[in-house]
């Protein structure tokens, strides 16, 4: 039997780096497992080719979560990244660390050692920052670009909008202080994505001590008494197993870290007693906590062009293909999520409790052969759109079988609480007053579907049942803390109970980030690497 000093299973955002991470010295032979393929499409080196990989199951696990009634009766998509890079290969590049309150909170909520100030030195040592000039600062792997110079011109609608309200602006969403309008960073290098995946795990795998594995479907982790020895998976027909003789570490993300989990029998006993797994550990909590931001988009037609203009004839995507190809800038080098920001939704709050996307463009999901795309529609147009930064309901993520490939069972438990409708309510207000300011009012010609500028809160929130979603950050699923009975993993991410197991990923926050999850992954795999190489 093959063994490794550490396994790796799942090479997403935060596989990524820790592969890179406890590589480098050369002393500790990493393997890294991932279920997906190679990741070489050309639509996720492309920035603008989060439209392509949208659907498409070659790179996407296309989950689907139970019905809600909260919801309409409707079931969500969720997207996740199959392949090398995960989620951070398929997701729309938007680089945003969190407010320092979130990380305050998670530490209050027993995740010792990981307040605002220990995670800003992770942040500072993985992060290279990029202004729009090129000058550079830091020295990390994963470079943050300020696109500044490239977003599309009707973006000044945005923030003279922002100027009229007398919200603030800034010119970083990740500095201490990132509340207000602002161009979103991207992490972006060279015009192209630079996810861990280019960033950590391709140098990491020209090191001799570094093994990736794809199209290796994890089945469970093998257990010698309360300690993780090994890891079986299956590739192809065949099954394997193979050691590790310090750790195991899961990194497969919100939905499939749990999942991995209870499949190894860690995890509710009566769940697991119904799928015929013998429990090895009654552990209620994993798979529960579940949190994610709910959003929603208001679409509207303009009276200036925009980028559908310049996307949706041929013509105009032969021109921006060629921009691209030459100068590696312009629309496809962009994020499509390109100004927005944390505000306030009403005076007096203690910290931002709304996101704000502002993007110039609007499309329509259209079937293409056998899977969907994301196309601009043929006329000038924009969208407004907010999430509430911080829900307080709480949901699952379960094994619906005891086979490794069934497809898992994500019960959102979405609204469930008066506050969160509330703040629904509140984005939508907030929009509202932004959409109806001289400024924004000049670029409307009309609104496509129902008008914001027309709904009461009732007519609010009942929108915002029929039409929100997911925005793609599922977290919590294994969340950390202090106590056994309440958590799933110590603050140094070791699994209570058992020894030789850890996961780091986006599963153990506490708390979900008032903002896009990615980076705090990135920044978490950062830090547990230090954590990791001090134990060992």
């Amino acid at each position: 039997m093959t063994e490794y000093d550490y396994i790796i299973v799942g090479a997403g955002s935060a596989g990524c780096v820790l592969a890179e991470r406890l590589s480098a010295s050369g002393r500790h032979q990493v393997l890294i497992l991932e279920a997906g393929g190679r990741g070489r499409s050309p639509w996720i080196a492309l920035p603008l080719g989060y439209g392509k990989t949208f659907f498409d199951a070659r790179v996407n696990w296309k989950y689907e979560s139970d019905t809600e009634e909260t919801l309409a009766g409707r079931r969500g998509y969720w997207p996740r990244g199959k392949g090398v890079g995960g989620s951070g290969a398929i997701n729309a590049l938007v680089y945003a660390r969190g407010l320092p309150h979130d990380f305050d909170d998670w530490e209050a909520a027993g995740a010792t050692g990981w307040g605002w100030q220990n995670v800003r030195r992770a942040y500072e040592a993985l992060e290279t920052q990029v202004a729009s000039d090129g000058a550079r600062r830091g020295a990390g792997p994963i470079t943050v670009q300020d696109v500044s110079d490239q977003i599309h011109p009707v973006n000044r609608y945005f923030f003279a909008a922002v100027d009229e309200m007398g919200l603030p602006r800034t010119e970083d969403i990740n500095d201490p202080s990132g509340e207000g309008g602002t161009v979103y960073r991207i992490n972006t290098a060279g015009g192209m994505r630079n996810s861990s995946a280019r960033a950590c795990l391709n140098p990491a795998l020209r090191r001799a001590n570094v093994r990736l594995i794809t199209g290796a479907l994890v089945e469970r982790v093998v257990f010698e008494g309360s300690r993780a020895v090994a890891v079986q998976f299956r590739r192809g027909d065949r099954q394997h197993t193979v050691r590790a003789g310090r750790e195991i570490v899961l990194s497969a993300g919100s939905v499939t870290s749990p999942r991995l989990l209870q499949l190894s029998g860690i995890g509710p006993a009566d769940l697991l007693r119904s799928h015929g797994i013998v429990p090895l550990m009654d552990a209620p909590h994993v798979g529960g906590n579940l949190q994610d931001h709910l959003g929603v988009n208001y679409y509207f037609r303009a009276t200036e062009r925009t980028l559908n203009n310049e996307l949706a004839p041929l013509w105009g995507k032969m021109r921006a293909a060629l921009r691209y190809a030459l100068t590696r800038r312009g629309p496809l080098a962009l994020s499509v999520n390109q100004c927005g920001g944390y505000f306030r939704s009403r005076p007096g709050q203690n910290h931002p409790d709304q996101q704000i996307y502002f993007n110039p463009v609007t499309y329509t999901t259209t079937p293409a052969g056998k899977r969907s795309v994301i196309r601009p529609d043929p006329f000038a147009g924009f969208i407004l759109g907010f999430q509430p930064s911080r829900p307080t309901s709480r949901g699952r993520v379960d094994i619906s079988g005891a086979d490794s490939g069934a497809p898992p069972l994500i019960r959102p438990n979405s609204l469930a609480t008066e506050e969160d409708r509330a703040q629904v309510i509140a984005g939508g207000r907030l929009c509202q007053r932004l959409i109806t300011t001289a400024a924004l009012n000049r670029l409307i010609e009309s609104a496509m579907g129902d008008d914001l500028r027309q709904m009461d809160d009732a007519a609010i929130l009942e929108d915002f049942r029929q039409r929100c979603g997911t925005v793609f950050h599922p977290v919590g699923t294994c969340r950390m803390g202090v106590e056994a009975d309440q958590s799933v993993v110590d603050p140094r991410l070791r699994v209570h109970g058992m020894a030789g197991l850890r996961v780091v990923d986006a599963s153990v926050f506490p708390n979900v980030t008032s903002g896009n999850t990615n980076a705090p992954t990135m920044m978490l795999a950062w830090r547990a690497a230090d954590l990791m190489l001090e134990d060992a």
